[in-house]
């Protein structure tokens, strides 16, 4: 059987020339840093990265933005507002003048019906009149010419 035996390096024995490890050492010319890991929320929302932003844009294009974004929304607001009031006036005109324009042409259209229908009906009446007056008149020229009893 084998036996491992452990020899130890005198060098590592012996203490380094440096600075202690109690000492805090941060290295100022790196540019990842763990401390700024530790500092980071853990919730970042899109608003805190939107905001991280304006380091890294220049102020010159950051104002270019702005500018473009103020005049957009005004335009939008003015847009609406006008669509609104438009809408307004054309719903309120609508109830205004449609409503009694559609009850009045309802009612005449009614009255055109009725009239229609008495028109058929004098008509119907006529042809009746006219079907029982021929057939009477025949059925008496056929009573006259046979003898009575």
């Amino acid at each position: 059987m084998v036996e491992l035996v452990e020899v130890e390096d005198e060098s590592f024995e012996n203490r380094q020339v440096g600075p202690d490890d109690d000492d805090y050492y941060t290295d100022t010319d790196s540019e990842i840093s763990t401390d700024d890991e530790d500092s980071i929320p853990e919730e970042e929302t899109l608003a805190d990265r939107i905001l991280a932003l304006r380091d890294i844009v220049p102020a010159s294009t950051r104002s270019y933005i702005s500018a473009k974004v103020d005049i957009t929304a005004s335009w939008v607001k003015s847009g609406l507002w006008f669509g609104g009031k438009t809408l307004w006036v054309v719903s309120t005109s609508a109830l205004l003048l449609g409503v009694p324009w559609a009850l009045a042409f309802s009612e005449e259209q009614q009255i055109l019906e009725m009239e229609k229908e008495m028109k058929m009906r004098e008509s119907g009446s006529e042809m009746f009149a006219s079907s029982t007056t021929a057939a009477a008149g025949a059925q008496l020229s056929a009573q006259a010419g046979q003898p009575t009893l």
